[in-house]
């Protein structure tokens, strides 16, 4: 809950502004006070009538509007949190840039307490050198940000740049307000995403692991107090602030980063999906087209999480994935007892919901004494949902 928590919530001119009403209804909902600062182009899509209902409070659009005071700086000294949701790049840019143009940006200037940003943008400008350097300045000076998602943008292409639901920025909110500390000074090492298996210098294999999972785990568990040591293989996602990350590419970088740092880790989360198959060669020049079929020959690769089942130090905690298509419960049970996993978390990654790109999941969480299957939850909801079976292990 927010219960007298205090929220600045700065609204753009971004087509998600609509959700940013039920963003407000969520915080008032846990009782949070809220007072909302909106840019001109959002009044365009969103009046400021209407937040001022939602959050029992004035919307502050104007800077030299009549008032009692200089408004951005009551606003900065009232507040424990402020929220940028949508946040477009042109916001980020000011931000990052320290410009102080209209009332949000003079009053983010003038904010001393923790910065939450939600970019929402088309995918072309979100990826665009620029709005990427000024995402590292900002996580630099240790803004947080959550999302963006993938998904349906305005403009109809289906790609990243999508402002995270509601649901998911009150969680980042309370992440912040109310953090959990149960693992502090807990060595967490994670991993996430798949791994590139080349062919050729412009073929290769790989799968159609987001990462998502993963860096929802690393960041739930940096939330709670714990130094993470994040493993990522190539992914599209925003690298997290406050944890280190170890970039690989391939199954076997993979498996030696995390052979590397097993021994330092209290806990080891492999929600990675490292190739179980490699090429047995690479070819050096690209492989021409004959006509003719081609038999590509494949090779195992190293099982990781059964190479950390038998490393496993007395008091270490190893969490594998079972990501399957069928008999979900006992591939998984029998994964438990080949890899000498503590825990392992079971997912049909055949529901369209619960799969693999998604920003949701379903799992069963599978122990040696429970089996606990969950509902559809946001992946932090399953990420902490995780690490609470985890804290009861240690």
């Amino acid at each position: 809950m927010l219960a007298g928590k205090r929220i600045v919530l700065g609204v753009t001119g971004g087509i998600a502004a609509y959700k940013a009403c039920d963003l407000v209804s969520r915080l008032k909902k846990q009782r949070a006070e809220v007072r909302v600062v909106l840019t001109e182009h959002a009044c365009k899509f969103v009046p400021p009538l209407s937040f001022e209902a939602l959050s029992g409070n004035p919307a502050h659009v104007d800077t030299f509007a009549p008032r009692d005071g200089m408004e951005h700086i009551a606003l900065a000294k009232w507040a424990d949190l402020f929220v940028v949701a949508p946040a477009t790049a042109n916001m980020i840019a000011k931000l990052a840039w320290g410009l102080a143009d209209d009332l949000l940006s003079t009053t983010a200037l003038a904010m001393t307490c923790p910065l939450l940003v939600a970019p929402a943008m088309n995918a072309n400008m979100y990826r665009h050198p620029a709005t990427q350097a000024n995402l590292e300045t900002l996580r630099g000076r240790g803004v947080r940000f959550v999302g963006p998602e993938s998904g349906r943008l305005a403009c109809g292409d289906d790609d990243v740049g999508r402002m995270s639901e509601p649901a998911a920025i009150v969680e980042a909110i309370n992440a912040i307000l109310n953090p959990r500390r149960d693992f502090q000074d807990v060595r967490v090492l994670v991993t996430a995403g798949p791994t590139v298996e080349r062919i050729d210098p412009v073929r290769y294999i790989t799968n159609r692991s987001s990462g998502k999972m993963g860096y929802a785990i690393a960041e739930a568990a940096r939330d709670r107090g714990a130094e993470v040591v994040l493993v990522s293989g190539p992914v599209s996602l925003a690298r997290p602030s406050g944890l280190a990350v170890v970039d690989v590419e391939s199954s076997a970088e993979l498996c030696g980063a995390v052979l590397s740092n097993s021994r330092w880790a209290d806990v080891i989360i492999q929600a990675a999906a490292p190739a179980d198959f490699t090429p047995a060669t690479f070819a050096e020049l690209k492989i021409k087209k004959t006509g003719e079929g081609m038999t590509l020959a494949l090779k195992n690769t190293t099982d990781i999480a059964a190479e950390l089942g038998c490393r496993k130090r007395p008091g270490q905690i190893l969490v594998a994935f079972a990501a399957e298509t069928d008999n979900l419960l006992d591939n998984a049970k029998g994964k438990l007892d080949r890899k000498n996993a503590d825990l392992i978390v079971a997912n049909d990654v055949s529901r369209k919901d619960a799969g693999f790109g998604v920003d949701t999941n379903a799992v069963t969480l599978i122990t040696r004494t429970h089996v606990t299957e969950y509902p559809l939850m946001t992946k932090r909801q399953t990420a902490d949902a995780i690490l609470d079976r985890v804290a009861g292990l240690m």
